[in-house]
């Protein structure tokens, strides 16, 4: 029997940059707590230019997971928050009722060519706090344990894993860690949590002998240790965590357990309304609600 329930290829899109989505899927709208999951780049900016920049846009009943492989982002919010989003660090920004935040490339990574590479998660708010305040987190590289086990070097970015656990604050059981193994490396993926998957950044791996390959997300069968065994050195990640409490309604940037919440969302979004979503210190731009 596989241990494999679903592989999600996902669909790429160019936002000015290449992104690729993995969630949500047909097969598979979310995996523990996370219900959306963006592969972004690698690519390089022009200097002079705004490629790449995520001009001021709202969320609510979400919370945001920026990491990255390479590169940098200068993250601003309606907090007031000002921070430079580095690779290996984990920024975590819970949206509440309201919180508009920028994403931009810096001017050095433009001016050197460094290639932004990265990925950007939404996990979901349980009901009792989809409607609190806003926060941002920063959680610098070293903050997270590294765990070598059997020959992979592995970040605990948030959860509990090997006997570790992470400083990461999360409003629900939450699984993610970022891996590295040498070609011929294996690791054991123990049943921790009732959903988990695997991601292949770079590099391909078997999962109790089934082909991985780099871009593909394959969630696992719950309650069962899985073996992954690198090809290739590899670069990986693993999500996951228990289920969300109840089904989620996904519009644009907006995650809400009712439709009520999202359509309130947008007649504030379209109004500007600063009591609900505030403003970026600094920002003048904004990307406007979407017509569809």
């Amino acid at each position: 029997m596989s241990s494999i329930r679903h592989l999600i290829h996902g669909l790429v899109r160019d936002i000015g940059f290449p992104v690729r989505r993995l969630l949500p899927a047909a097969a598979a709208r979310t995996v523990g707590p996370f219900v959306f999951f963006d592969h972004m780049g690698p690519v390089e900016f022009d200097s002079g230019t705004t490629e790449g920049d995520v001009r001021p846009h709202p969320h609510i009943g979400l919370a945001t997971v920026t990491y990255l492989f390479s590169g940098a982002m200068m993250h601003r919010d309606s907090l007031g928050v000002v921070q430079r989003i580095t690779p290996g660090a984990v920024n975590w920004m819970a949206a509440g009722r309201g919180i508009v935040h920028s994403e931009r490339v810096p001017d050095d990574i433009r001016n050197d060519k460094v290639p932004v590479h990265g990925l950007q998660m939404w996990v979901a708010l349980p009901k009792d706090q989809e409607q609190g305040e806003a926060s941002f987190h920063h959680y610098a590289e070293d903050d997270m344990p590294r765990i070598d086990v059997g020959g992979a070097d592995l970040h605990l970015l948030a959860g509990k894993a090997y006997s570790h656990e992470s400083p990461v604050k999360t409003s629900s059981p939450t699984l993610y860690i970022c891996g590295r193994i040498k070609a011929g490396g294996t690791l054991n993926l123990p049943a921790d949590y009732s959903e988990r998957a695997v991601y292949v950044v770079t590099g391909a791996a078997t999962l109790d002998g089934e082909a991985l390959e780099a871009g593909v997300l394959a969630i696992l069968e719950p309650g069962v240790e899985v073996l992954l065994t690198a090809q290739s050195d590899t670069l990986f990640m693993v999500l996951g965590g228990e289920p969300i409490d109840g089904p989620r309604f996904v519009w644009w940037n907006f995650v809400a357990s009712s439709k009520e919440l999202i359509e309130s969302a947008k007649l504030a979004w379209r109004a500007q309304d600063r009591e609900v979503f505030g403003a970026i210190p600094g920002e003048v731009e904004w990307i406007p609600l979407p017509e569809k």
